[in-house]
């Protein structure tokens, strides 16, 4: 069982940044040995993997925000973090952290809203 908590959504202009995180916790997992992403499901539309950071460091990215998000890991904190910059209104959905070690397991989720 893995416990995801994330935090850092809200409202932003176009052209603006926010960032994400997401704090991992578990009574049977090391939060090394977790591959971890994040996902996004915009108003009417499905879950889609935004971007992913294995146990090594390894990232990669949905074609829609490669360029514009970085995934990020610290270790020491159980913490993954998702900077979005360059946010545009396509952006806007409930994004969610992700926890994958054969099993997934996400967060509840928090909401990005870009508009004007």
């Amino acid at each position: 069982q893995v416990q995801l908590v994330e935090s850092g959504g809200g409202l932003v202009q176009p052209g603006g940044s926010l960032r994400l995180s997401c704090t991992a916790s578990s009574s049977i997992f090391n939060f090394n040995s977790l591959y971890m992403g994040w996902y996004r499901q915009a108003p009417g539309k499905e879950r889609e993997l935004v971007a992913r950071i294995t146990n090594s460091g390894i990232t990669s990215y949905a074609g829609s925000v490669k360029g514009r998000f970085t995934i990020s890991r610290d270790t020491a904190k159980n913490t993954v973090y998702l900077q979005m910059n360059s946010l545009k209104p396509d952006d806007t959905a409930v994004y969610y952290c992700n926890a994958k070690f054969g099993i997934e397991y996400f967060g509840k989720g928090t909401l990005v809203t870009v508009s004007s």
